[in-house]
């Protein structure tokens, strides 16, 4: 049994004191938690966080990995594989990675998520996504807490606790933990990364570590990169910076060790692929259509809205790309993120500090090495994000789940804060709490944003327009469960009303009439997304004239196009909403 002197050594200096202050972070984190969702908090927004929150409810319920929300595009993959276009029975899903949903899933399952909307008129947030927020909170912490430990490694305990505050006080990631996107996964997973490539480095520097750990370590960093794939298949190209460190800091076993994590890495992504090849005939399905988007081809989102993209007859066909088009889609893209994107990583000035210490050599090999291992991928990621930008991006500048870089913001921020450590501690400063006033600047400008998110007037947790969860239910719960709609927000159709829903194709007339055949439309769906636009360069000589026209027409000329099988119109919300149907839904509800 300790003695107390022993005791009050522990609590000063030793395990005590440790655990004392990450109580006392904890309790902060949790505190800095409920104001921001009290002040800040807002519902879901981002289409693809939508995507992935209904995707999970159905894995939960055991759908198994389907969706109900039907981009065309999909249906045609689908169609092509197996003769016929997955609308009568539950449509897989092959536009998410799967590792998110599975996390989501869980949570469902084990935390009291009640999907009921609330009675009362005046509505403001929903529990489901409240409770998804706390999740990515939840692995928010976990990054926080994987920086911390791989900062003290590499520096001191000063710069572990104040990497670890500059993170938590970064605005742009509490954005991410609200935004129910996969980021927060995905950070918790590279952090890991980080922590084990560290670790192995060292092992086999001091020698300490045999041929066997080692090789263990490169496959586990090797299937953590692969379940980083598949929480967002673009962060899987990030094996390449992982391979390329065991192949430059591990002679004379550096390409078996890269070669492993090679192994690792394609163990946990090969089966997942096979599943999507099998059912789609791409590998990486409707996601792999992301490089051909906002291309002179294919402007904006409507490939993914093609009942046919590989139309020979027209110049709509993807087996006409070229490398040429995928190489000015770089140009275009490249030089806004270098300008702004990188500059302005994880949100915060810190990351100047990153830029600026790769002209500063470090003594400890580990850093230098890890720097490394940082430049590459943010390289790497800098290409990526580049080709891979989609219609997404423009609907969030910065807190989409095209934004790549951000993954890195976390190891840019320890870089960052060590070398400002690094330089203050070359400072000849005052004493009697100089340098505990200089830390505390340093924290007050990194953290700005942050507080001023926090001190500001409360922002309304609503996303509309276009988003109104209510009534967005309520229009969904005039079908039936098994009933058909078309939409223009189809992600919101299929999270919020929960009825299958069909993201509108591309052509208003044959596209309609294709999917009706097979299985029959009971109602449109138009919201602001369509009809808030500009009536002439956006509606009717936008990217979708076809669906501007219509829907100009419906709005200023009050006509619906002969022979159009939904005639019925719901007035309620026009000109921002139109609900046409096949009957008048809104006086008798579909049981």
């Amino acid at each position: 049994m300790p003695t107390l002197q022993e005791m009050i050594h522990s609590f000063e200096e030793g395990a005590g004191a440790r655990a004392v202050k990450w109580i006392g972070f904890l309790a902060g984190f949790l505190l800095l938690a409920m104001a921001y969702d009290l002040r800040a908090y807002k519902n879901l927004s981002n289409p693809d966080a939508m995507d992935a929150a209904q995707v999970a409810r159905n894995l939960a319920e055991g759908k198994g990995f389907t969706t109900q929300f039907i981009r065309p595009a999909s249906l045609y993959l689908v169609g092509q594989k197996t003769g016929a276009a997955s609308l009568t029975n539950a449509h897989p899903d092959l536009a998410n990675a799967p590792a998110y949903p599975a996390l989501l899933a869980g949570a469902m399952r084990a935390l009291p998520f009640d999907y009921k909307f609330p009675a009362e008129e005046q509505f403001r947030t929903w529990q489901p996504e409240q409770l998804i927020a706390w999740v990515n909170q939840g692995l928010f912490l976990l990054a926080v807490f994987l920086a911390w430990r791989l900062a003290r490694h590499l520096f001191d305990p000063t710069v572990a606790w104040l990497s670890a505050a500059v993170i938590v006080g970064s605005d742009l990631l509490w954005h991410f933990s609200i935004s129910g996107l996969s980021t927060m996964l995905a950070l918790a997973l590279l952090m890991l990364v980080a922590n084990l490539l560290v670790a192995a480095e060292r092992g086999a520097r001091e020698t300490d570590w045999g041929a066997a750990r080692l090789y263990f370590t490169a496959l586990l960093a090797g299937a953590l990169m692969g379940a980083l794939g598949l929480a967002r298949y673009a962060l899987g190209c990030l094996i390449l910076p992982v391979m390329l460190y065991f192949n430059l800091f591990f002679a004379p076993r550096s390409l078996s060790l890269g070669f492993a994590a090679l192994l690792g890495f394609a163990a946990v992504m090969a089966p997942w692929l096979m599943r999507n090849h099998e059912l789609s005939g791409r590998l990486f399905g409707v996601a792999g259509l992301a490089v051909h988007q906002v291309t002179d081809r294919f402007p904006s989102d409507r490939i993914e809205r093609l009942l046919d993209p590989e139309n020979k007859f027209t110049h709509e066909d993807l087996r006409q790309v070229s490398l040429d088009e995928h190489w000015a889609k770089l140009g275009d893209n490249l030089p806004g993120i270098l300008q702004n994107d990188l500059p302005r990583l994880g949100g915060s000035w810190v990351a100047a500090f990153f830029l600026a210490g790769l002209l500063v050599p470090f003594r400890n090999p580990a850093l230098g090495r890890l720097r490394v291992f940082v430049l590459f991928s943010l390289g790497v990621l800098v290409v990526i994000q580049s080709v891979a930008k989609t219609h997404v991006a423009a609907l969030s500048p910065d807190v989409n789940s095209e934004n790549l870089l951000v993954v890195l913001a976390p190891l840019v921020f320890v870089f960052g804060t060590g070398l400002f450590v690094l330089l203050m501690d070359q400072l000849e400063l005052p004493p009697f709490g100089a340098r505990g006033t200089v830390i505390g600047l340093f924290l007050l400008v990194a953290c700005a944003p942050m507080l001023f998110a926090l001190g500001g007037t409360p922002r309304s947790p609503m996303a509309y327009p276009p988003y109104h969860p209510q009534v967005i239910h309520e229009r969904a719960s005039w079908l039936g469960e098994r009933e058909l709609m078309m939409s223009d927000m189809p992600w919101a159709v299929a999270w919020y009303g929960r009825r299958d829903c069909v993201w509108l194709p591309s052509n208003v007339g044959e596209g309609f009439a294709t999917v009706h055949r097979v299985r029959p439309v009971a109602a449109i769906y138009l919201t602001a997304l369509t009809l808030d636009q500009k009536l002439v360069s956006e509606l009717l000589q936008g990217d979708d004239p076809a669906w501007g026209d219509f829907a100009a027409n419906a709005i200023v000329k009050r006509e619906i196009p002969e022979g159009f099988p939904l005639k019925f119109a719901f007035a309620e919300g026009f000109p921002y909403q139109l609900f046409l149907a096949d009957r008048e839904r809104w006086k008798v509800p579909a049981k």
